[in-house]
This record gives structure tokens, C-alpha cells and sequence, in this order.
């Protein structure tokens, strides 16, 4: 079955960058969404990212402006930019890919955001 791994986590100072990975361990075919999600402790995950099909970007209010999603198809990577991270980003970041058949939804690991000075 193929696996998705998630890179690129840390500890930041506030107004920093990270740039977060997702790799696909191999090919998966019918996708109908893509995305990075995060949970805080206490807090049920939430969708950061989204790209769905027909290549519909979607972000939450909190990191407009600020994140980037990106994928590149040729590596089967996707990709979280970052910017102007603040204390309240802190969290792990999941990614994850939707699929038209079983199992229907693919989730990494899960990578750990700490913004703190």
C-alpha cells in the first residue's frame, strides 16, 4: 500500500519559514483531493491546504496570505510553504490524499510545527 511521508517539521521563532514535504511512496490514481491538515493538543484537526480536483485551492482564513500549497507530479511529493509563522501555527501537520476507491484516504504520519521564541 503506498505511504505518505511528511518532512520538513521543526522549531521556528515567530515570523519564520518552514517548508513542509509530503512524499508519496508511490503512484495514486483517482485522487480527488490533496492537502495539508494540522491538530493542536486539545483540538480537532482542521484543514490547513487543500487542492481538489478541477485544481481548486482551498485555505483556511487563518494562513491566507501567509502558506503556500504546491505539488510536484513527477516526484509524487506536495509541498506546504510557510511564511510568517506565528505561536498559534503550533501544531502536527498532516498530509493527505483523497481517493475515488479503498481505502479512500491516505494520511502520513504526521510532522511536528513548534513556533516558539
Amino acid at each position: 500500500q503506498v505511504q505518505l511521508v511528511e518532512s520538513g517539521g521543526g522549531l521556528v521563532q515567530p515570523g519564520g519559514s518552514l517548508r513542509l514535504s509530503c512524499a508519496a511512496s508511490g503512484t495514486i490514481f483517482s485522487i480527488n483531493a490533496m492537502g495539508w491538515y494540522r491538530q493542536a493538543p486539545g483540538i480537532q484537526r482542521e484543514a490547513v491546504a487543500t487542492i481538489s480536483r478541477g485544481e481548486i485551492v482551498e485555505y483556511a482564513d487563518s494562513v491566507k496570505g501567509r502558506f503556500t500549497i504546491s505539488r510536484d507530479n513527477a516526484k509524487n511529493t506536495l509541498y506546504l510553504q510557510m511564511n510568517s509563522l506565528k505561536p498559534e501555527d503550533t501544531a502536527v501537520y498532516f498530509c493527505h490524499v483523497g481517493t475515488d476507491h479503498r481505502p479512500y484516504d491516505y494520511w502520513g504520519q504526521g510532522t511536528q510545527v513548534t513556533v516558539s521564541s
